[in-house]
């Protein structure tokens, strides 16, 4: 008979509310390495529920892994605590993470094993999330330098336009004034849009669906669209005008590094226990755009949302450094996981009040 975590002592797990709301996943095992007891940052990434992981081997969550095995066997037959760090991961639900996993004895009322797994892509997305909103501040700072020139130059020239009479002469201060403009209205798209997002309940399904009839109106039969969505999903609290501009972008870029032709699949799910910006939340919502393209070169990879980065020549860098703009305006987070075959645009909006954490 295996004893839960759940039916220790209360002194030993007055703990159990804590471990419930930790963003890492944490794994209590006995000392044959069958499952006592996973919290739920534990079940979203395995996607299984603690009633269907109790008593189980390790082994059948891990298929094929040696390398957390071994060192857990080590641990139980020392009671020394390891840490093994960087270990590619595969999930039967989810295919491969990168973790670090802490593992330790735990005496209680008898001998267990305890892992804390975490995810090291989601601690390299706050920190690229924190260097984009450094970067945003320097760019928008630039654009504003490079606005106020621009202006005077572009005013001289038609000064000067109105002094010549030389038509070839004027040609030149024509030239002046159009890319004085070109330049003005990339400063503008820099810096973004100036009004505050108009927030409101929003149904994410609706603006998805509207996302999917303008795309539709310019393409062919070439192009599928799949939806999976989770109707269970309650209204976000967002700007939905916003909303329709950041996935429309999204797809867009999806479509035209498809060439027009594979499939888009837009996928909708409830995300709980989320960090945003040092804020905790307990609930949220995933949307995913998916497709099956080329990919994205992996040296844009890490750069992706930043300004004038782009893989096309004709292309201006910034529908993605906007489509970051307008989540972060909503309370969301933005990133992208791309490989060949398969590329995903994942957008996480909260569905509550955060707490900050310190």
């Amino acid at each position: 008979m295996y004893m839960s975590v759940t039916t220790m002592s209360h002194d030993a797990i007055a703990s159990n509310d804590v471990l419930e709301n930790l963003t890492t996943a944490v794994v209590v095992l006995d000392t044959s390495l069958r499952v006592c007891y996973i919290n739920t940052a534990t079940e979203i990434l395995f996607e299984i529920s603690q009633r269907q992981a109790e008593h189980i081997p390790l082994q059948t969550l891990l298929p094929g892994e040696k390398r957390l095995i071994n060192s857990l066997r080590r641990v139980v037959s020392t009671g020394q605590a390891l840490i093994e760090r960087e270990v590619h991961l595969f999930l039967p639900a989810s295919g491969e993470v990168l973790i670090d996993c802490a593992m330790r004895v735990l005496d209680i009322d008898q001998s267990y094993v305890i892992m804390e797994l975490t995810q090291l892509d989601y601690q390299q997305r706050i920190s690229r999330d924190e260097n984009l909103q450094t970067q945003q501040q320097v760019v928008r700072g630039l654009a504003h330098e490079i606005k106020n020139p621009l202006g005077g130059l572009r005013g001289a020239a038609q000064l000067l336009e109105r002094q010549l009479d030389s038509e070839d002469l004027k040609e030149y201060t024509r030239i002046i004034i159009t890319e004085a403009d070109r330049l003005q209205n990339l400063m503008n798209r820099m810096l973004g849009p100036n009004q505050h997002p108009e927030k409101n309940d929003t149904n994410i399904h609706e603006v998805l669906q509207h996302v999917r009839q303008l795309v539709d109106i310019e393409l062919d039969e070439r192009l599928k669209f799949k939806v999976d969505y989770d109707p269970s999903i309650p209204e976000l609290f967002a700007d939905f005008d916003q909303l329709i501009q950041v996935f429309l972008n999204i797809v867009r870029n999806a479509v035209q590094a498809m060439k027009g032709v594979g499939l888009i699949t837009l996928r909708t799910r409830i995300k709980r226990n989320l960090t945003i910006e040092k804020n905790y939340y307990r609930l949220g919502v995933l949307i995913e755009v998916e497709d099956n393209g080329p990919g994205i070169p992996e040296p844009l990879q890490d750069s992706l949302f930043y300004p004038l980065v782009t893989g096309r020549a004709d292309g201006t860098g910034l529908g993605l450094y906007l489509v970051q703009n307008l989540v972060q305006r909503n309370g969301g987070t933005v990133s992208c996981h791309s490989q060949p075959g398969q590329t995903i645009f994942s957008v996480i909006f909260p569905l509550e009040l955060g707490r900050e954490r310190q």
